[in-house]
């Protein structure tokens, strides 16, 4: 059969027999390059290869559908999509069209959550597809590519996210600068029409070798996009289609992408027979959307006469959420591996294409973003069929003679280089009329020695960065951040408030109070004043909820706290809803309000796998301070109790406690009882943890700060538990059967033992008397003295004495035992202790003088009440003194104090009055002058 490519075909086995002494492999390659080509063209439906965010591509598209006008547009993206592709309209490109799924049913759970982006720029041929099929009447877009299901689906199970299986190509070969915006589409799979690369390492980097370029998009840009610029259609579509093919035909055989762009061509021609053969269109009415690397496939379901044994999978039971998410020219660079600009180049080189050829662009009715266009479409022409329609060989003449360049615009570059000089100098860099000339002079030297007629964008970025940024950057953008600016800067798009779900719908009326445009980027500060303006109470309740879904930088309080028990009268916050709109956007995939979600989240947590006592009780006080559920917080708190019965560790036992006398207090101070969940908290954590206190002493997985909180819960809810039936007897057997080996948790133990009365605090000096004057043991003391402080806990009365032990071990320990034991002491307080540490020295600054002049004649307490009395004391001491003569004098008040106590007795005589004994005549001995002054002032 004669083809139009026969000659062309013969060129290229001519050349590969010369280049490869004798027809081989590379003869097969490039045969099959034409075939493919061939075929391509031959199709019945007409195929439109495209390559993403490519300027070619949109103007040949733009071109191509007011010369066609077809009836019917396939294209290549997730179907279950389309329904959100009308509310482009309502948003400022670049968006992203967003399916999200959390609750997954058929996937692993450990790739939870699912999200797949599509990005959408206004340079892009899908773009002006969508536009046209959407306004134009009587035109049906159809999508056509595999359902976000079947894209995870097809992933391998071993690596969910991975880039080889997903559609995000490899990374730019050149490091990048970071980018401000390029986490808007954060962790999601990225689809995009017409990725075209190379699918192996070596071939990119060949070309990038012998084009003289850094990275891929500038390649493309010098070898493709300029070339192709004013082509014709038939040109660009023999051309688009060779590229795909060349790429396709030298990718690894194995390569598992290629087996995914095989299924994915399968799908859609299965898909866009189905619709030929349910709505009757004329295949001559249709177009086919789709990337070049697709045109030129080599399956057997390829075509309208292709085969039809291709069978699609179901999809699975897990429920999606579709929403538009705002995106950037740095987010996409980011997600699909483009060099850093070159999304921002494509937008500027379109809008430039667009001026020079006149061709007039699609655009959506009410699109924001920029003005519609007031050219207006010519009327459609007659439609000649792609079956009669003659189709001539381009390739050889495009393939033959060297690229046609522009020429050197030099106002243009003296435009460029100009301006960069103003940005350098507006951001620090201390840049003159002479940097401008260097840039232009030497963007002219890179393109000449790169074999360009006309610098491009790179050139000029090239030279900027090696005439302009000398030795360090002086602010916080670099001078290639500068140039992406100048060119077109990282347009970042945003949803337009009708096409928000409707919780981000209701967020915005709910906050209309404050008067900020919450659609805005950047930060804005709003200032509540709740005591002048009550109203705006409601819109605190919101913010509050966001703070807690949110991410942090998005609601950010400045001023006032939501605690239990408090009311704010003024709060002053942070809000960047507008550039953290996506994060607000899929919050309304999981609820209608922020309560619902909020609530949904709460009881998820407390429902999961891994919920803890802990857990229930954060989730009761959160469900209390946002939701002021009090049905809600006593199911939470319920489900709190089942757990903490349930758990058989004590690692949570601090936070336990914690918030357990958190609720406790707050419950006692606002509500008249307390509920019955509390009330059975108590009494359940009372069993529990006197049931694992002597495994926890022994345990040395169980730390002596989760042994101390298990002791603080049950002697600070000892009362409380006691009145609800426990019985104090199992506390006392627990301490009684408890064993440590440790010798912070013996300190703990001894602390217990104090609080229950089974040892004084004498005894306790003793012991640590004995510790201190034992050699072997010093090594060791610090850790006792972490455990005595650790039983601040549960004991806090013994605050004195720890502060006696450690001034004990100050006094009594030499020096070169004390020096290399100190950094020792220091790291176990500021370890174990460093909550308890502000009372410890609030205590040491009771008892310790103020000064240093009193602190030579300083005698401590504990030193002063262990000394011996200075004169031994008789049965009957003689006190002399008014007192006694006093209360003699005046029996009335003592007989009746007596009379009341229940104490009977006689009065001694005058001559005995005086000899009486017991403490209080001791202390009168010994402080003589507050008796004598209180004599003279009754006149006794």
């Amino acid at each position: 059969m004669t083809t139009p490519f026969d000659a062309l075909r013969g060129q290229l086995l001519d050349a590969a027999a010369a280049l490869a002494d004798g027809p081989d492999a590379l003869a097969g390659i490039l045969s099959g390059i034409v075939d493919d080509v061939d075929r391509a063209l031959r199709e019945r439906m007409e195929i439109f290869p495209v390559c993403h965010h490519s300027p070619a591509s949109a103007t040949a598209m733009a071109r191509r559908l007011r010369e066609k006008q077809p009836k019917v547009v396939y294209m290549e993206l997730c179907e279950d999509m389309l329904p959100l592709l009308t509310e482009l309209r309502n948003c400022r490109l670049p968006v992203a069209v967003q399916a999200f799924a959390s609750e997954l049913d058929g996937f692993p759970r450990e790739w939870a959550p699912l999200s797949v982006v599509a990005p959408i720029t206004e340079a892009s041929a899908e773009y002006q597809a969508i536009a046209y099929a959407l306004d134009t009447p009587g035109v049906e877009l159809v999508l056509v590519d595999r359902s976000t299901d079947h894209v995870f689906q097809w992933q391998p199970r071993a690596d969910p996210k991975a880039a080889e299986a997903a559609d995000a190509p490899p990374a730019e070969p050149v490091e990048a600068a970071p980018l401000a915006d390029g986490d808007l589409h954060g962790d999601a799979v990225g689809v995009e029409i017409g990725d075209l690369r190379p699918r192996f390492a070596e071939l990119e980097q060949h070309l990038l070798h012998h084009g003289k370029v850094r990275h891929w998009s500038e390649w493309w840009d010098q070898y493709v996009e300029q070339p192709l610029g004013d082509a014709d259609y038939d040109t660009y579509r023999q051309v688009m289609v060779l590229i795909g093919s060349l790429f396709r035909r030298l990718a690894p055989g194995a390569h598992d992408r290629v087996a995914s762009d095989e299924e994915r061509e399968r799908y859609m021609w299965t898909r866009m027979r189905q619709h030929l053969a349910a709505s009757g269109a004329d295949a001559a009415d249709c177009l086919y959307v789709c990337g070049a690397f697709h045109a030129a496939s080599r399956v057997d379901e390829f075509g309208l006469d292709g085969t039809d044994t291709y069978e699609i999978s179901p999809r699975t039971a897990t429920k999606w959420h579709y929403g538009l998410i705002p995106s950037s020219h740095s987010a996409i660079e980011a997600q699909f591996g483009l060099a850093s600009g070159s999304v921002s180049i494509a937008a500027a080189v379109f809008a430039k294409s667009l001026t020079r050829t006149g061709v007039v662009p699609y655009r959506l009715e009410g699109q924001q973003g920029g003005a519609a266009s007031k050219k207006k479409a010519k009327a459609a022409p007659v439609v000649v069929s792609p079956v009669s329609r003659q189709v001539a060989d381009r390739l050889s003449g495009f393939l033959a003679r060297p690229p046609v360049l522009d020429a050197l615009d030099e106002d243009e570059l003296l435009g460029w280089s100009v301006e960069i000089v103003r940005l350098a100098r507006r951001n620090g860099y201390l840049a003159s009329t002479a940097d401008a000339i260097a840039v232009f002079e030497t963007s002219i030297l890179l393109a000449g020695m790169r074999n360009r007629a006309r610098p491009t964008p790179y050139d000029f970025q090239d030279a900027a960065v090696t005439c302009i940024e000398k030795e360090s950057v002086p602010g916080r953008r670099d001078v290639r951040r500068l140039c992406e600016i100048m060119l077109g800067g990282d347009r970042i798009g945003q949803v337009g408030y009708d096409s928000l779900p409707p919780l981000a719908r209701d967020v915005h009326d709910r906050l209309t109070p404050l008067g900020l445009k919450l659609e805005q980027r950047g930060v804005q500060r709003a200032l509540l004043d709740i005591a002048t303006r009550p109203e705006l109470g409601r819109c605190s309740d919101v913010l509050w909820m966001l703070r807690y879904l949110m991410p942090q930088a998005a609601v950010r309080p400045i001023m006032g706290e939501r605690r239990l028990g408090e009311t704010a009268i003024q709060e002053s916050w942070d809000l960047a809803l507008g550039t953290h709109q996506r994060e607000l956007i899929e919050l309304g995939y999981e609820g209608i309000t922020v309560e619902q979600v909020l609530e949904q989240r709460l009881r998820r947590s407390v429902w999961g796998p891994q919920a803890t006592a802990a857990v229930a009780l954060r989730a009761v006080e959160d469900a209390t301070l946002y939701l002021r559920s009090r049905r809600f917080a006593d199911e939470l708190g319920a489900r709190a109790v089942d757990l903490l019965a349930a758990e058989r560790t004590v690692d949570d036992a601090p936070e336990v406690l914690r918030r357990a006398r958190r609720l406790l207090a707050h419950y006692r101070a606002t509500e008249p009882v307390l509920p019955a969940w509390l009330e059975s908290f108590v009494k359940a954590g009372y069993a529990h943890y006197c049931t694992l206190l002597p495994n926890a002493f022994v345990d040395e997985e169980t730390g002596t700060r989760q042994v101390a909180a298990m002791l603080g819960f049950l002697f600070s809810m000892e009362s409380l538990a006691l009145s609800l039936g426990c019985d104090r007897t199992q506390l006392e057997l627990a301490v009684a059967q408890s064993h440590p080996t440790t010798p912070a948790k013996t300190a703990l133990l001894w602390a217990a033992q104090h609080q229950l009365g089974r040892l004084s605090r004498g005894e306790l000096r003793e012991r640590c008397a004995e510790l201190l004057a034992n050699p072997l043991v010093l090594p060791a003391y610090p850790q006792y003295l972490s455990g005595f402080v650790q039983a601040l806990e549960p004991v806090p009365a013994l605050a004195g004495f720890v502060v006696e032990a450690i001034s004990q071990a100050f006094a009594k320990l030499p020096d070169p035992v004390l020096l290399p034991w100190l950094p020792t002491l220091i790291t176990t307080l500021r370890k174990e202790g460093g909550d308890h540490v502000p009372l410890l020295v609030r205590e040491a600054g009771r008892v310790f003088p103020a000064g240093l002049a009193a602190l030579d004649a300083w005698t401590p307490p504990w030193a002063a009440s262990a000394a011996p009395d200075p004169a031994p004391r008789p049965a009957g001491p003689r006190v002399a003194g008014p007192v006694p003569a006093l209360l003699a004098a005046h029996p009335d008040g003592t007989d009746a104090l007596a009379a009341l106590l229940g104490c009977e007795g006689q009065w001694a005589t005058q001559e005995s009055a005086a000899t009486v004994g017991g403490p209080v005549h001791d202390l009168l001995r010994r402080h003589p002058d507050p008796a004598s002054a209180l004599a003279a002032a009754i006149g006794a």
